[in-house]
């Protein structure tokens, strides 16, 4: 665990690499949802290069497409696509690593961004592989800005109408979005009452402890009957004091001198993982 801790910050590093070179990204939360992506693709879902066109692989869809530099970084070093190849052309004229999931990309299940779509599009296919009797999982991580959307209640709702216990929603709760802090732009209240409320397993967790990850989507996975939300309380820009909790940092490109702390600050922090 203390190993992708560290790979999270050469991720995150990976990220602020694509942002300056794209000239633009959701650096932010790609900063905070980081360590959620990490814990999925390295240590619990069964999807690779070698399976990602087998019906019995596990499905993952970013919602918060947006944040799609941290679903690259992953993507990449899974080895979905070459590191260097999306750090260099991202967001550039006629490049497929656009500024939201494109699934012209391997590794990519849905063109997303369009908030509010992606639990109602992973309820449809944990729906369908129950109707298949496929034991595979279906995740999506959302943001919790993107909870103001009515879409998703819907798609809560018919989830566990439908039982759908081979879902696991994961929240990226790091409590900003575009225009401020999420209580004053559309307050969410208690999202462990508000979820149980709709029928669902709720599992709320610090999203940058790899412990408490793990036992977590150990904890969905083996959860009957019902599908699983694991809110996880994160920091937006987690990784760097140049960019944390700082809601201008949703959607920025960091100047040549803030590059180069965030950069220390991100070395620093990958080391220190390495010697706990």
């Amino acid at each position: 665990m203390e190993n992708l801790k560290a790979l999270s910050f050469e991720l995150r590093k990976n990220v602020v690499d694509m942002v300056v070179e794209g000239g633009g990204g959701h650096i932010g939360g790609d900063m905070s949802v980081m360590d959620i992506l990490t814990e999925l693709y390295f240590d619990q879902m069964n999807i690779s290069p070698e399976n990602m066109h087998s019906p019995n692989r596990d499905y993952l869809v970013m919602s918060k497409g947006h944040s799609v530099e941290a679903l690259y970084a992953v993507l990449a070093r899974k080895g979905f696509f070459p590191v260097g190849e999306v750090i260099h052309s991202f967001s550039k004229f006629g490049s497929q690593y656009i500024g939201h999931p494109n699934n012209k990309l391997p590794g990519i299940e849905m063109n997303s961004g369009s908030l509010g779509h992606g639990l109602s599009v992973c309820a449809g296919m944990a729906l369908a592989g129950k109707m298949d009797g496929r034991k595979n999982r279906v995740y999506t991580v959302m943001g919790d800005g993107e909870l103001a959307e009515g879409s998703i209640w819907e798609a809560a709702m018919a989830a566990h109408h439908h039982k759908l216990d081979n879902l696991c929603a994961v929240i990226d709760r790091n409590r900003l979005q575009i225009s401020g802090d999420t209580e004053n732009v559309m307050a969410q209240d208690s999202q462990e009452e508000r979820w149980s409320a709709f029928g669902w397993h709720t599992i709320p967790v610090n999203g940058h402890d790899y412990r408490e990850l793990n036992e977590a989507f150990r904890e969905a996975g083996n959860y009957t009957g019902a599908p699983t939300v694991i809110i996880a309380n994160t920091i937006k820009g987690y990784g760097s004091a140049v960019m944390e909790n700082k809601p201008e940092w949703h959607h920025r490109v960091p100047t040549t001198d803030e590059y180069r702390q965030i950069v220390r600050d991100l070395e620093e922090r990958k080391e220190a993982a390495l010697h706990e």
